[in-house]
């Protein structure tokens, strides 16, 4: 099971909510880029995302009303 250490992506001010919801969004994406291709996954998307976000190829861009909650 893929469980990385969500701290130092955390630490830029960036909400739990906004991981959560941009790291479902991408799994959607890819998911659906993977059945139009009629590919086979073998990682789950969700955990592609996450490391899509860990790594930085996927950013999140959060609402300046939120930042600071």
């Amino acid at each position: 099971m893929f469980n990385p250490d969500l701290r130092g992506v955390l630490q830029n001010h960036l909400s739990r909510y906004s991981l959560v919801t941009a790291t479902a969004k991408r799994a959607r994406e890819i998911a659906e880029e993977a059945e139009d291709k009629k590919i086979i996954m073998t990682e789950k998307p969700v955990s592609v995302a996450l490391e899509e976000i860990l790594n930085g190829d996927y950013v999140i861009v959060e609402p300046e009303e939120i930042r600071n909650i």
